[in-house]
């Protein structure tokens, strides 16, 4: 079993005292500094009031579109901030990373701009379109190991060999402060905006949207989100020992070790983490492709699935959540988005118990046909069930209007006489 977290290692929390917030290596004007570095080479996202989502929630959604920047993600800010500051021979020699696929886009993509080479290691499980745009942008990128820890230690090692400078996803004060350039527009378009929810994976983007809400507005209440298959931040903060593996929707966020400077910044801003399940995670992506018409990848929908988890919690206040990015594999999306139509009723697999008799499958149609439901496949299982040799199991999978119309045709057909079972999923 692999755990998360340094702390949950130890099975206790960190007792060195931390810095008071003021302290901390990164502040509001280093922030403010990075978005005049890098403001003129970087999409301004817009933050926008979602009506239909406040509706739903209880809260007053405002959303800020990152994955509307050029590589569909945040992580364009810090990699650029930190590209401008490291130096003429390090430009020369180029730079290093390991990434998922969102910090090695934006690293390669401003790099190639600036004239800088890029080298990109990347989990060999990384989904392909990060990499084949990775590549797109002029990065050399080297596949190794399954996580993104393997993939982080075989780029160290390359660092030293080749001489090349790390360029680290979360841990640097310059990422974070390139990061933090989302809160500064997002409360300049909103400002009425009360609470943020931030995902989290190794906390460079809470780290520096924290750091500057907090400068603006010291009252703000600040929420991560985290993946409750990687909850390495939560566990490594409390002191537990967490299971920390899985194949997670959120894979931009499935980071096992949290950052060394990144968990000082999270333990002083955050007033809470919360954990979501991927059921909340599909929703959240099928969500806002349907009522905002924006495709996000399941990181990117983590605010909104921590909203979407716990509404109450958040009833009633102005929550901004950031998209932070819309690098989604398109078979997966409509995986997700067909998962989301199966939950909701509108799609259904009916297993219906038949008699192996010339008719059957024509009279158990027309029940389908009587409560206007559309077939759109059917299978026969004679063969391999525990029913007896004249008895077969068809399934059926089937459109319907919504959960209530599914209910209404089971209904149907169990009063005509079939045993039927609904397939359900997880």
């Amino acid at each position: 079993m692999t755990f998360c977290g340094r702390a949950a290692k130890r099975g206790v929390m960190a007792t060195a005292p931390l810095p008071p917030v003021d302290d901390l290596p990164v502040t509001l004007p280093d922030i403010e500094a990075a978005a005049a570095r890098i403001g003129n080479a970087i999409v301004r996202t817009p933050t926008l009031h979602s009506q239909t989502l406040s509706q739903l929630t209880g809260a007053r959604v405002w959303l800020k579109f990152e994955n509307h920047q050029f590589t569909a993600a945040y992580k364009e800010r810090g990699a650029l901030n930190t590209l401008l500051q490291i130096g003429t021979e390090a430009e020369a020699k180029g730079v290093i990373a390991a990434s998922a696929g969102n910090h090695a886009q934006g690293l390669a993509y401003h790099g190639h701009r600036l004239g800088v080479p890029v080298t990109i290691v990347m989990p060999e499980p990384t989904p392909t379109v990060k990499v084949m745009q990775t590549e797109s942008h002029g990065a050399t990128v080297v596949m190794h190991g399954e996580t993104f820890d393997q993939a982080y230690a075989h780029a160290r090692l390359l660092e030293a060999e080749q001489g090349l400078t790390f360029v680290h996803p979360f841990d640097d004060a310059r990422i974070i402060a390139g990061q933090g350039t989302v809160a500064l527009e997002m409360l300049a378009d909103a400002p009425a905006i009360d609470t943020l929810i931030v995902p989290i994976g190794g906390g460079g983007l809470f780290s520096g949207m924290g750091t500057a809400a907090r400068g603006l507005k010291p009252g703000i209440r600040l929420v991560g989100v985290q993946a409750e298959l990687y909850p390495s931040m939560y566990a490594t903060l409390r002191g537990e020992a967490l299971p920390c593996a899985g194949d997670t929707l959120a894979e931009g966020i499935a980071v096992r070790e949290p950052g060394t400077l990144t968990r000082r910044f999270v333990e002083r801003l955050a007033d809470d983490i919360l954990l979501v399940s991927e059921r909340h995670l599909e929703r959240a992506v099928s969500l806002l492709l349907q009522i905002e018409k924006t495709v996000v990848e399941g990181a990117g929908a983590a605010g909104l699935a921590g909203l979407l988890a716990d509404p109450a919690r958040f009833a009633g206040r102005e929550v901004g959540i950031v998209l932070c990015g819309g690098n989604i594999d398109t078979r997966l999306l409509a995986n997700v988005l067909l998962r989301d139509l199966a939950r909701s009723g509108r799609l259904a697999r009916l297993r219906v118990h038949l008699q192996d008799r010339p008719g059957a499958l024509f009279n158990v149609a027309r029940v389908f046909h009587a409560q206007q439901v559309n077939i759109i496949e059917v299978y026969h299982q004679r063969v391999f069930t525990t029913l007896p040799a004249k008895g077969l199991i068809t399934e059926i999978e089937c459109e319907t209007r919504d959960r209530a119309h599914l209910d209404r045709l089971v209904a149907a057909l169990q009063a005509s006489g079939y045993k039927t079972e609904l397939a359900e999923l997880a």
